[in-house]
């Protein structure tokens, strides 16, 4: 029972970093579109894809839903929508490393909150050493509005986790998630037609925006949402710290931004932290394991 245990909080540790490496490299992609359909434009694109998508595969049962149900699928569906449109907004005016890192910041104050034990403060506090080493010297210049929008998208993001988390515990499958995609999509619907206009009739919008869908939406949303379900969110909220080292590499591959050798570090560090976290959860579950084997 231990090692199943332990075998699936490495496996729900692998589906968030390989949901964390599709995100960052669909934002790359995002950002090479932004001359023809903007950053709301873009984040229309995705979640409608996302939403139509994740419909036709799930077919998520409407029927018989309470109205706790329905609030908080509402609710993840417009934070959804809100996270995605800052964040692009954001990325038009910032790299994409600082403007991961600073949304980072978000998921990195939820973790140190939520945290129970030295160890966890202790991961945190080297997680966010290594955010600053990959912002240091970078956020001198940034566009003020940019680095409001990152961090409203921060904030952004520490919701998500948490109604993730609750979306997960009350619909089966992904069916929560594509029903929330459905929400943001549709919330943010007129604001993206208004923004892109003839760029929707684009094919190769088209389906560049369907691409970003799959990698910055579909894919790591849905791979999160299952791991919600195997790991405490202040562990995931570290586990995060990843993000703006996988964002500093997908620029370096997909917008050709250079990488120094203190960026290196500040990556080692944040790697250093997740893999600290993921030990400490594992040990802990198993702790409860040999008190309470059933």
């Amino acid at each position: 029972m231990t090692r199943a245990r332990s075998g699936a909080t490495v496996g729900a540790v692998g589906l968030v970093v390989l949901g964390l490496v599709c995100q960052e490299v669909g934002a790359g992609v995002a950002v090479l579109l932004f001359p023809d359909a903007g950053p709301i434009g873009m984040v229309t694109l995705r979640l409608a894809f996302s939403a139509l998508i994740l419909l036709a595969i799930f077919r998520p049962r409407l029927r018989g839903r309470t109205r706790a149900d329905w609030g908080t699928v509402a609710a993840f569906g417009l934070v959804l929508a809100g996270m995605n449109a800052l964040f692009y907004l954001a990325l038009a005016r910032l790299p994409l490393g600082p403007t991961v890192t600073i949304e980072y910041l978000g998921p990195l104050v939820l973790s140190v909150v939520l945290a129970r034990r030295a160890s966890a403060w202790l991961w945190a506090v080297l997680a966010l050493a290594g955010v600053g080493l990959l912002a240091r010297g970078g956020f001198d210049d940034l566009d003020p509005l940019g680095v409001a929008l990152a961090a409203g998208a921060g904030l952004m993001w520490v919701g998500y986790i948490l109604l993730s988390a609750r979306t997960g515990r009350r619909f089966e499958r992904l069916d929560g998630l594509a029903i929330a995609m459905a929400i943001g999509g549709l919330g943010i619907l007129p604001l993206g037609v208004a923004s892109a206009g003839a760029a929707f009739l684009d094919l190769r919008v088209l389906g560049l925006g369907l691409a970003v869908a799959v990698l910055s939406s579909a894919v790591p949303y849905g791979l999160e949402l299952l791991a919600l379900r195997r790991l405490p969110a202040e562990t995931f909220s570290i586990l995060l710290s990843l993000a703006p080292a996988l964002a500093a590499g997908a620029g370096f591959v997909v917008l050709h931004q250079s990488l120094e050798a203190w960026d290196l570090v500040a990556i080692a560090l944040v790697i250093v932290a997740s893999i600290g976290a993921v030990r400490a959860a594992a040990r802990r579950k198993a702790a409860l394991d040999e008190i309470s084997p059933t």
